[in-house]
């Protein structure tokens, strides 16, 4: 199944079957068969089209991919060498080699230079096929969805020999990737795209809302881009403050139906949208509190992704009816009382950002001092979670009943006795 150009003695290829199980090398073979055989070209090789069909691909980052597969021959004959030397890099190399695979994926026109046009048509590609994933629906036309957003969390420092303008380093790249680990995520599944699952979450809300007041709907994929995919199954809308009114004590109220983490978003009256990751409920505290899931994201004017650094322990706040000024009452993220990284009095109006160390985030909006303008909280419901509760629920029943059992039997026998 090799070619003159790719010989099975290739050290490439010799070294890349290493990496795989017997089985994982044969189902390499099926895959390669089947996409060989939707080529016509006698089981030899997978044509362009057929690959760019497998990856779900179409544009020129499909293209791209295949010129990387097929080592940049441009024959248009992807051999079942190319196929395991690649796959070898991209599934079993280190998170090093696979992102210098990835940063050269994203050069799209191949000349060596990623720039902010060959990041913007892989980002314009990445929306596009996201697009068509459930619930995902955008409200503004291709021309006029948030691709800045993307391309204004990168850092194009790199100079370009005759040129004026600057491309992006590799460090770049992988520091862009740590903002938006979403872009990551959707092209670490190309070459592998049956394992893929949804990169969108199901967003479930009253069937009478206007969708379009929704924060959330434009940038679900963004921020599922750092959860498992166990958690992108369905988001559920607990709280909005256009429909619930601006009430701590009502955001508290709805946040008792969260089966588990929560998705807080914030639109300040600048225009900026911004939030955190809770993965511990909203309840009350006198300190802080949470865990190392959590974290805080941007989402306009810029998107950007940040994780707790393990510089403190100050996660989660949620101060509820405390007379002390030391216990501010409201909830936040990160940093320390009374100077958060992100923080909403409870009074539901005003607030401040910070930067801190606790994630390691800049001042989240124009100014220190944030005026919200819409609140808005989704749950997140986790695959399997009701499952898994109705299982407890099974379990703590089949308990009882054993207990109940166990007590009856200790009565009949009491009773013999008598």
């Amino acid at each position: 199944m090799g070619n003159a150009q790719s010989p099975a003695g290739d050290p490439r290829f010799t070294s890349a079957t290493r990496a795989f199980s017997e089985k994982e090398l044969d189902d390499l073979k099926s895959l390669f068969g089947s996409l060989a055989a939707q080529s016509q070209s006698g089981g030899k090789y997978i044509s362009l089209s057929a690959f760019k069909a497998y990856i779900g691909i179409s544009g020129p980052l499909g293209d791209r991919l295949y010129d990387i597969v097929t080592q940049n021959r441009k024959d248009q004959k992807l051999t079942f060498e190319d196929l395991v030397i690649a796959k070898g890099t991209y599934e079993k190399g280190t998170k090093e080699e696979i992102d210098e695979f990835l940063y050269q994926l994203c050069d799209v026109d191949g000349d060596g230079n990623l720039t902010r046009s060959d990041l913007e048509a892989v980002i314009s590609e990445i929306l596009d096929n996201i697009s068509s994933s459930r619930n995902y629906e955008p409200s503004s036309a291709p021309e006029q969805r948030p691709i800045g957003i993307f391309l204004d969390a990168a850092n194009f420092t790199k100079d370009n020999e005759g040129s004026c303008g600057r491309s992006m380093s590799f460090e770049d790249f992988r520091s862009w990737c740590r903002f938006v680990p979403s872009a990551r995520k959707f092209l670490i599944s190309l070459l592998k795209p049956s394992s893929q699952g949804s990169q969108v979450p199901d967003l479930i809300h009253q069937d009478d809302i206007d969708s379009n007041m929704l924060l959330l709907k434009e940038y679900a994929w963004h921020i599922g881009g750092a959860l498992s995919h166990q958690e992108l199954e369905e988001w559920k809308l607990l709280y909005h403050s256009a429909l619930h009114g601006q009430s701590f004590n009502t955001f508290l109220g709805n946040m008792s139906n969260a089966e588990g983490p929560t998705v807080l978003i914030i639109k300040d009256k600048e225009g900026y949208i911004y939030g955190g990751y809770a993965s511990q409920p909203w309840e009350r505290h006198a300190d802080f509190y949470g865990d190392m899931k959590s974290f805080l994201f941007q989402l306009y004017p810029k998107a950007s992704i940040y994780r707790p650094t393990g510089a403190n322990k100050n996660i989660q706040w949620c101060g509820v009816n405390f007379s002390s000024d030391s216990i501010p009452n409201g909830i936040g993220f990160g940093g320390r009382t009374s100077h958060f990284n992100l923080f909403i009095s409870s009074n539901f109006d005003h607030g401040h950002t910070f930067t801190g160390a606790t994630f390691n985030s800049p001042c989240l909006s124009k100014s220190s001092q944030i005026y919200a303008e819409v609140i808005e909280c989704w749950g997140i419901v986790a695959k399997g979670g009701q499952h898994e509760k109705q299982e407890g629920l099974k379990g703590s029943v089949l308990e009882r009943f054993k207990e109940d059992r166990n007590m009856l039997n200790l009565v009949g026998l009491a009773n013999s006795s008598n």
